[in-house]
Protein backbone atom coordinates (compact mmCIF):
# COMPACT_ATOMS: atom_id res chain seq x y z
CA UNK A 1 0.00 0.00 0.00
CA UNK A 2 1.40 3.26 -0.77
CA UNK A 3 1.81 6.20 1.42
CA UNK A 4 -0.90 7.66 -0.22
CA UNK A 5 -3.20 4.61 -0.05
CA UNK A 6 -2.41 4.19 3.86
CA UNK A 7 -3.53 7.76 4.54
CA UNK A 8 -6.95 7.91 2.99
CA UNK A 9 -7.55 4.50 4.40
CA UNK A 10 -6.94 6.08 7.58
CA UNK A 11 -8.48 9.11 7.48
CA UNK A 12 -11.69 7.26 5.60
CA UNK A 13 -11.80 4.88 8.79
CA UNK A 14 -11.52 7.59 11.20
CA UNK A 15 -14.27 9.74 9.75
CA UNK A 16 -17.00 8.39 7.11
CA UNK A 17 -16.44 10.50 4.01
CA UNK A 18 -19.70 12.38 3.34
CA UNK A 19 -20.06 15.06 -0.10
CA UNK A 20 -18.56 18.48 0.60
CA UNK A 21 -21.86 20.17 0.04
CA UNK A 22 -23.14 18.66 3.69
CA UNK A 23 -20.14 19.22 5.27
CA UNK A 24 -18.29 22.44 4.25
CA UNK A 25 -19.56 25.56 5.82
CA UNK A 26 -20.70 28.14 3.18
CA UNK A 27 -22.28 30.84 4.81
CA UNK A 28 -22.59 31.84 8.34
CA UNK A 29 -19.41 30.52 10.30
CA UNK A 30 -22.25 29.39 13.38
CA UNK A 31 -24.88 27.84 10.58
CA UNK A 32 -23.94 24.05 9.04
CA UNK A 33 -23.83 23.87 5.30
CA UNK A 34 -26.35 25.30 3.50
CA UNK A 35 -26.61 21.94 1.61
CA UNK A 36 -27.16 19.90 4.71
CA UNK A 37 -29.82 22.42 5.69
CA UNK A 38 -31.38 21.42 2.71
CA UNK A 39 -31.48 17.61 3.10
CA UNK A 40 -32.90 18.00 6.29
CA UNK A 41 -35.98 19.67 5.53
CA UNK A 42 -36.34 16.50 2.97
CA UNK A 43 -36.58 13.64 5.71
CA UNK A 44 -35.39 12.78 9.48
CA UNK A 45 -32.72 10.02 7.77
CA UNK A 46 -31.21 9.49 4.12
CA UNK A 47 -29.01 7.03 2.30
CA UNK A 48 -26.05 8.89 1.03
CA UNK A 49 -23.93 7.23 -2.11
CA UNK A 50 -20.58 8.45 -2.41
CA UNK A 51 -17.21 7.10 -3.37
CA UNK A 52 -18.37 3.85 -3.90
CA UNK A 53 -19.82 3.66 -0.25
CA UNK A 54 -23.98 3.25 1.67
CA UNK A 55 -23.93 6.22 4.72
CA UNK A 56 -27.05 6.31 6.50
CA UNK A 57 -27.14 10.40 7.56
CA UNK A 58 -29.83 10.83 10.39
CA UNK A 59 -30.41 14.44 10.56
CA UNK A 60 -33.15 14.09 12.81
CA UNK A 61 -33.66 14.40 16.41
CA UNK A 62 -35.83 11.60 17.32
CA UNK A 63 -33.95 9.29 14.57
CA UNK A 64 -30.45 10.60 16.41
CA UNK A 65 -31.73 9.19 19.94
CA UNK A 66 -32.91 6.02 18.16
CA UNK A 67 -29.47 5.50 17.02
CA UNK A 68 -27.60 6.37 19.65
CA UNK A 69 -29.41 4.75 22.34
CA UNK A 70 -29.67 1.25 19.94
CA UNK A 71 -27.90 -1.38 21.20
CA UNK A 72 -27.39 -3.19 17.89
CA UNK A 73 -25.44 -0.14 16.65
CA UNK A 74 -21.76 -0.23 17.52
CA UNK A 75 -19.02 2.19 18.23
CA UNK A 76 -16.50 0.18 17.50
CA UNK A 77 -15.02 1.71 14.44
CA UNK A 78 -11.62 -0.33 15.08
CA UNK A 79 -12.76 -3.94 14.29
CA UNK A 80 -16.05 -2.96 12.13
CA UNK A 81 -16.54 -4.57 8.79
CA UNK A 82 -15.76 -0.88 7.17
CA UNK A 83 -12.57 -0.83 9.23
CA UNK A 84 -11.34 -4.45 7.89
CA UNK A 85 -12.76 -3.35 4.45
CA UNK A 86 -10.24 -0.20 3.96
CA UNK A 87 -7.22 -1.25 5.62
CA UNK A 88 -4.63 -4.26 5.30
CA UNK A 89 -4.27 -6.72 8.50
CA UNK A 90 -0.71 -5.61 8.45
CA UNK A 91 -1.33 -1.45 8.63
CA UNK A 92 -4.48 -2.48 11.19
CA UNK A 93 -2.06 -4.29 13.87
CA UNK A 94 0.14 -1.06 12.93
CA UNK A 95 -2.15 1.50 13.72
CA UNK A 96 -4.24 -0.17 16.65
CA UNK A 97 -1.69 -2.35 19.00
CA UNK A 98 -3.58 -3.75 21.91
CA UNK A 99 -1.72 -1.58 24.25
CA UNK A 100 -3.26 1.68 22.23
CA UNK A 101 -6.59 0.54 22.31
CA UNK A 102 -6.75 -0.27 25.83
CA UNK A 103 -9.34 2.08 28.07
CA UNK A 104 -10.31 3.45 24.91
CA UNK A 105 -13.91 2.97 25.71
CA UNK A 106 -15.85 5.80 23.43
CA UNK A 107 -14.72 2.93 20.59
CA UNK A 108 -15.97 -0.09 22.73
CA UNK A 109 -19.05 -1.54 23.02
CA UNK A 110 -20.78 -3.49 26.01
CA UNK A 111 -19.61 -5.28 27.94
CA UNK A 112 -15.55 -4.01 27.24
CA UNK A 113 -17.51 -0.47 27.51
CA UNK A 114 -19.94 -1.35 30.67
CA UNK A 115 -16.78 -1.85 32.59
CA UNK A 116 -14.84 1.10 32.15
CA UNK A 117 -17.84 3.69 32.09
CA UNK A 118 -18.61 1.81 35.60
CA UNK A 119 -15.73 3.10 37.11
CA UNK A 120 -15.14 6.18 35.83
CA UNK A 121 -19.19 7.32 36.51
CA UNK A 122 -18.22 7.99 40.26
CA UNK A 123 -15.84 10.01 39.73
CA UNK A 124 -18.02 12.41 37.17
CA UNK A 125 -20.89 13.19 39.62
CA UNK A 126 -22.92 16.29 39.01
CA UNK A 127 -22.10 17.09 43.03
CA UNK A 128 -18.53 16.40 42.53
CA UNK A 129 -18.53 18.85 39.29
CA UNK A 130 -20.44 21.65 40.94
CA UNK A 131 -18.15 21.37 44.14
CA UNK A 132 -15.33 22.48 41.24
CA UNK A 133 -17.02 25.75 40.80
CA UNK A 134 -15.26 27.46 43.34
CA UNK A 135 -11.50 26.58 42.31
CA UNK A 136 -12.79 27.02 38.43
CA UNK A 137 -14.23 30.29 39.13
CA UNK A 138 -10.79 31.42 40.58
CA UNK A 139 -9.02 30.19 37.45
CA UNK A 140 -11.90 32.28 35.43
CA UNK A 141 -11.21 35.24 37.23
CA UNK A 142 -7.43 34.76 37.30
CA UNK A 143 -6.94 34.91 33.89
CA UNK A 144 -9.07 37.67 33.18
CA UNK A 145 -7.23 39.31 35.02
CA UNK A 146 -4.17 38.51 33.27
CA UNK A 147 -5.98 39.49 30.24
CA UNK A 148 -6.96 43.03 31.37
CA UNK A 149 -3.36 43.58 32.90
CA UNK A 150 -1.82 43.21 29.48
CA UNK A 151 -4.70 45.34 27.67
CA UNK A 152 -5.96 44.87 24.34
CA UNK A 153 -6.14 43.61 22.42
CA UNK A 154 -6.06 40.40 22.74
CA UNK A 155 -6.67 36.83 21.76
CA UNK A 156 -9.30 35.23 23.43
CA UNK A 157 -8.43 31.65 22.50
CA UNK A 158 -4.89 31.78 23.83
CA UNK A 159 -5.47 34.12 26.98
CA UNK A 160 -8.57 32.72 28.02
CA UNK A 161 -10.93 29.87 26.07
CA UNK A 162 -8.08 27.39 26.16
CA UNK A 163 -6.08 27.71 29.40
CA UNK A 164 -9.29 27.75 31.66
CA UNK A 165 -10.32 24.16 30.67
CA UNK A 166 -6.94 23.06 30.28
CA UNK A 167 -6.06 24.28 33.73
CA UNK A 168 -9.20 22.39 35.16
CA UNK A 169 -8.38 19.30 33.82
CA UNK A 170 -4.86 19.12 34.56
CA UNK A 171 -5.90 19.61 38.47
CA UNK A 172 -8.31 17.12 38.19
CA UNK A 173 -6.20 14.73 36.91
CA UNK A 174 -3.00 15.41 38.26
CA UNK A 175 -1.32 16.79 35.25
CA UNK A 176 1.64 19.38 35.44
CA UNK A 177 0.02 22.49 33.98
CA UNK A 178 3.42 23.26 33.14
CA UNK A 179 3.30 20.36 30.53
CA UNK A 180 0.39 21.69 28.82
CA UNK A 181 1.85 23.08 25.30
CA UNK A 182 3.03 19.83 25.44
CA UNK A 183 0.37 18.12 25.10
CA UNK A 184 -1.87 20.74 23.68
CA UNK A 185 0.64 20.78 20.67
CA UNK A 186 0.33 16.97 20.09
CA UNK A 187 -3.73 16.95 20.58
CA UNK A 188 -3.97 19.46 17.52
CA UNK A 189 -1.87 17.62 16.37
CA UNK A 190 -4.14 14.71 16.61
CA UNK A 191 -7.43 16.76 15.74
CA UNK A 192 -6.11 17.87 12.88
CA UNK A 193 -7.26 16.95 9.45
CA UNK A 194 -4.26 17.54 6.97
CA UNK A 195 -2.25 14.88 9.72
CA UNK A 196 -0.55 12.22 7.70
CA UNK A 197 -1.20 8.50 9.11
CA UNK A 198 2.76 8.27 9.65
CA UNK A 199 2.37 11.51 11.75
CA UNK A 200 -0.59 10.17 13.70
CA UNK A 201 0.94 6.87 14.59
CA UNK A 202 3.74 9.08 16.19
CA UNK A 203 2.13 11.69 17.73
CA UNK A 204 -0.03 8.55 19.54
CA UNK A 205 3.19 6.98 20.97
CA UNK A 206 4.59 10.34 22.31
CA UNK A 207 1.40 11.16 24.25
CA UNK A 208 1.16 7.06 25.43
CA UNK A 209 4.60 8.31 26.65
CA UNK A 210 3.76 11.07 28.46
CA UNK A 211 0.60 9.80 29.78
CA UNK A 212 2.34 6.33 30.67
CA UNK A 213 5.12 8.54 32.89
CA UNK A 214 2.45 10.21 35.15
CA UNK A 215 0.53 7.07 35.54
CA UNK A 216 4.12 5.40 37.18
CA UNK A 217 4.18 8.42 38.81
CA UNK A 218 0.34 8.27 40.50
CA UNK A 219 1.24 4.15 41.41
CA UNK A 220 4.27 5.02 43.13
CA UNK A 221 2.88 8.73 44.93
CA UNK A 222 -0.54 8.80 44.74
CA UNK A 223 -2.25 12.23 45.37
CA UNK A 224 -5.94 13.14 45.62
CA UNK A 225 -6.72 13.78 42.13
CA UNK A 226 -9.16 11.45 39.75
CA UNK A 227 -6.32 9.36 38.18
CA UNK A 228 -4.45 9.05 41.68
CA UNK A 229 -8.12 7.54 42.65
CA UNK A 230 -8.29 5.10 39.65
CA UNK A 231 -5.02 4.18 40.65
CA UNK A 232 -5.71 3.22 44.22
CA UNK A 233 -9.20 1.79 43.51
CA UNK A 234 -9.82 0.23 40.52
CA UNK A 235 -7.75 -3.34 38.92
CA UNK A 236 -7.19 -0.93 35.85
CA UNK A 237 -3.69 -2.15 34.53
CA UNK A 238 -1.14 0.37 33.18
CA UNK A 239 -2.25 0.09 29.43
CA UNK A 240 -5.55 1.07 30.34
CA UNK A 241 -5.30 4.10 33.18
CA UNK A 242 -2.81 5.47 30.28
CA UNK A 243 -5.33 5.04 27.59
CA UNK A 244 -8.04 6.94 29.78
CA UNK A 245 -6.20 9.39 31.03
CA UNK A 246 -5.37 10.23 27.51
CA UNK A 247 -8.94 10.23 26.65
CA UNK A 248 -10.22 12.31 29.24
CA UNK A 249 -7.20 14.81 29.19
CA UNK A 250 -8.11 15.56 25.16
CA UNK A 251 -11.35 15.18 25.66
CA UNK A 252 -11.29 17.49 28.81
CA UNK A 253 -9.70 20.46 27.14
CA UNK A 254 -10.22 20.71 23.81
CA UNK A 255 -14.28 20.64 23.22
CA UNK A 256 -14.48 23.22 26.47
CA UNK A 257 -12.04 25.68 24.92
CA UNK A 258 -13.49 25.30 21.26
CA UNK A 259 -17.20 26.30 22.80
CA UNK A 260 -15.67 28.95 24.71
CA UNK A 261 -14.20 30.97 21.66
CA UNK A 262 -16.51 30.09 19.44
CA UNK A 263 -19.59 31.01 22.05
CA UNK A 264 -18.02 33.99 23.09
CA UNK A 265 -17.73 35.10 19.30
CA UNK A 266 -21.55 34.13 18.20
CA UNK A 267 -22.32 36.52 21.30
CA UNK A 268 -20.31 39.04 19.61
CA UNK A 269 -22.13 38.44 16.68
CA UNK A 270 -25.54 38.68 18.19
CA UNK A 271 -25.51 41.82 20.11
CA UNK A 272 -29.28 41.73 21.07
CA UNK A 273 -28.16 38.66 22.93
CA UNK A 274 -25.03 39.49 24.15
CA UNK A 275 -27.09 42.37 25.77
CA UNK A 276 -29.59 40.52 27.26
CA UNK A 277 -27.11 37.83 29.09
CA UNK A 278 -24.97 40.92 30.23
CA UNK A 279 -28.19 42.43 31.45
CA UNK A 280 -29.73 39.12 32.71
CA UNK A 281 -26.99 36.74 34.57
CA UNK A 282 -29.33 34.48 35.51
CA UNK A 283 -30.41 32.89 31.84
CA UNK A 284 -26.36 31.70 31.92
CA UNK A 285 -27.39 28.32 32.11
CA UNK A 286 -30.19 28.94 29.82
CA UNK A 287 -27.40 30.07 27.47
CA UNK A 288 -24.59 27.59 27.63
CA UNK A 289 -27.16 24.89 26.62
CA UNK A 290 -28.50 27.20 23.45
CA UNK A 291 -24.90 27.55 22.49
CA UNK A 292 -24.30 24.29 22.90
CA UNK A 293 -27.09 23.36 20.50
CA UNK A 294 -26.62 26.05 18.28
CA UNK A 295 -22.85 25.59 17.54
CA UNK A 296 -22.62 21.68 17.40
CA UNK A 297 -18.88 21.67 17.53
CA UNK A 298 -18.57 18.13 16.85
CA UNK A 299 -19.96 18.96 13.45
CA UNK A 300 -18.11 16.06 11.66
CA UNK A 301 -21.18 13.62 13.50
CA UNK A 302 -21.05 10.64 15.28
CA UNK A 303 -20.29 7.56 13.16
CA UNK A 304 -21.56 3.56 14.18
CA UNK A 305 -22.22 0.96 12.58
CA UNK A 306 -24.82 -1.95 12.44
CA UNK A 307 -24.01 -5.40 13.84
CA UNK A 308 -27.48 -6.54 12.57
CA UNK A 309 -30.02 -5.08 10.64
CA UNK A 310 -32.24 -2.77 12.36
CA UNK A 311 -34.56 -0.47 11.66
CA UNK A 312 -34.44 3.51 12.25
CA UNK A 313 -37.22 6.31 11.14
CA UNK A 314 -38.55 3.85 8.96
CA UNK A 315 -35.64 2.66 7.28
CA UNK A 316 -33.80 -0.55 7.69
CA UNK A 317 -29.89 -0.59 7.78
CA UNK A 318 -28.43 -3.46 6.86
CA UNK A 319 -25.61 -5.33 8.74
CA UNK A 320 -22.25 -3.80 8.26
CA UNK A 321 -23.31 -0.39 6.85
CA UNK A 322 -21.99 2.94 8.80
CA UNK A 323 -24.80 5.51 9.99
CA UNK A 324 -23.57 8.96 10.55
CA UNK A 325 -25.35 11.45 13.46
CA UNK A 326 -25.10 15.04 12.10
CA UNK A 327 -25.14 16.62 15.54
CA UNK A 328 -25.64 20.07 13.75
CA UNK A 329 -28.84 19.11 11.62
CA UNK A 330 -30.23 17.04 14.76
CA UNK A 331 -29.66 20.29 16.91
CA UNK A 332 -31.28 22.28 14.67
CA UNK A 333 -34.46 20.18 14.03
CA UNK A 334 -37.79 22.29 13.20
CA UNK A 335 -39.71 19.35 14.62
CA UNK A 336 -38.16 20.10 18.13
CA UNK A 337 -37.44 23.98 18.12
CA UNK A 338 -39.07 27.06 17.35
CA UNK A 339 -36.77 28.93 15.01
CA UNK A 340 -34.24 26.75 15.12
CA UNK A 341 -31.37 28.81 13.37
CA UNK A 342 -31.95 31.86 16.26
CA UNK A 343 -30.16 32.09 18.75
CA UNK A 344 -31.88 32.74 21.57
CA UNK A 345 -30.25 32.87 25.17
CA UNK A 346 -33.54 32.39 26.94
CA UNK A 347 -34.80 29.18 25.15
CA UNK A 348 -36.22 26.89 27.42
CA UNK A 349 -33.74 24.07 27.56
CA UNK A 350 -33.98 21.19 25.02
CA UNK A 351 -32.97 17.85 25.06
CA UNK A 352 -30.30 18.59 22.08
CA UNK A 353 -27.09 15.40 21.41
CA UNK A 354 -24.55 17.83 21.44
CA UNK A 355 -23.34 15.62 24.27
CA UNK A 356 -24.85 12.54 22.73
CA UNK A 357 -27.34 10.21 24.04
CA UNK A 358 -27.27 6.83 25.14
CA UNK A 359 -24.40 4.59 27.59
CA UNK A 360 -21.73 7.04 25.38
CA UNK A 361 -23.38 10.42 26.33
CA UNK A 362 -20.30 12.23 27.50
CA UNK A 363 -19.28 11.96 30.97
CA UNK A 364 -17.85 15.20 31.43
CA UNK A 365 -20.87 17.53 30.66
CA UNK A 366 -21.47 18.22 34.04
CA UNK A 367 -17.61 19.71 34.41
CA UNK A 368 -17.96 21.28 30.58
CA UNK A 369 -21.14 23.34 31.62
CA UNK A 370 -19.87 24.68 35.56
CA UNK A 371 -16.61 26.09 32.79
CA UNK A 372 -18.37 27.70 30.25
CA UNK A 373 -21.43 28.98 32.91
CA UNK A 374 -18.44 30.72 34.95
CA UNK A 375 -16.56 31.64 32.03
CA UNK A 376 -19.28 33.56 29.91
CA UNK A 377 -20.68 35.03 33.06
CA UNK A 378 -17.16 36.78 34.02
CA UNK A 379 -16.63 36.99 30.85
CA UNK A 380 -19.07 39.67 30.34
CA UNK A 381 -19.66 40.91 34.09
CA UNK A 382 -15.93 42.19 33.70
CA UNK A 383 -15.69 43.24 30.04
CA UNK A 384 -19.19 44.57 28.93
CA UNK A 385 -17.17 46.52 26.26
CA UNK A 386 -16.30 43.31 24.79
CA UNK A 387 -15.78 43.63 21.16
CA UNK A 388 -13.94 42.24 17.90
CA UNK A 389 -10.73 43.25 17.24
CA UNK A 390 -11.18 42.45 13.17
CA UNK A 391 -13.92 42.06 11.25
CA UNK A 392 -16.17 38.87 11.36
CA UNK A 393 -14.68 37.52 7.91
CA UNK A 394 -10.78 37.66 9.19
CA UNK A 395 -11.74 35.42 12.27
CA UNK A 396 -9.71 32.29 11.30
CA UNK A 397 -12.35 29.72 11.68
CA UNK A 398 -11.21 25.85 12.74
CA UNK A 399 -12.80 24.01 9.50
CA UNK A 400 -9.85 21.88 9.44
CA UNK A 401 -10.28 20.54 12.35
CA UNK A 402 -12.56 17.68 13.74
CA UNK A 403 -13.52 19.92 16.49
CA UNK A 404 -15.35 22.98 15.05
CA UNK A 405 -14.35 26.51 16.76
CA UNK A 406 -11.82 29.46 15.94
CA UNK A 407 -7.88 29.41 15.82
CA UNK A 408 -7.68 32.90 17.00
CA UNK A 409 -10.23 35.19 18.39
CA UNK A 410 -9.19 38.59 18.23
CA UNK A 411 -10.64 40.92 20.91
CA UNK A 412 -10.51 44.81 22.10
CA UNK A 413 -12.85 46.49 24.96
Amino acid sequence: MTTAERQRSAQELIRPQLPAELTKRDGCPFDPASGLTELSGRGQIHRIEHNGETVWLVTGHDEARAVLAEPKMSSDRINSPRARALISPELHAELFPPERRAGSFIFMDAPEHTRYRRLLTGQFTVRRMRDLTPRVHEIVTTQLDAMIEKGPPADLVHDFALPVPSLVICELLGVDYGDRDEFQRRTSKLLSLTTTIEEQIKVNADLRLFMQSLVREKQKNPGDDLLSGLVRDTDLNEDELTGIANLLLIAGHETTANMLGLGTFALLEHPDQFAKLREHPELVENAVEELLRYLSIISMGVARHAKEDVTIGGATIRAGETVVVSVPAVNRDETQYDDPHALRVDRPRGHHVAFGHGIHQCLGQQLARVEMAVGYTELLRRLPTLKLAVPADEVPLRTDMSIYGVHKLPVTW
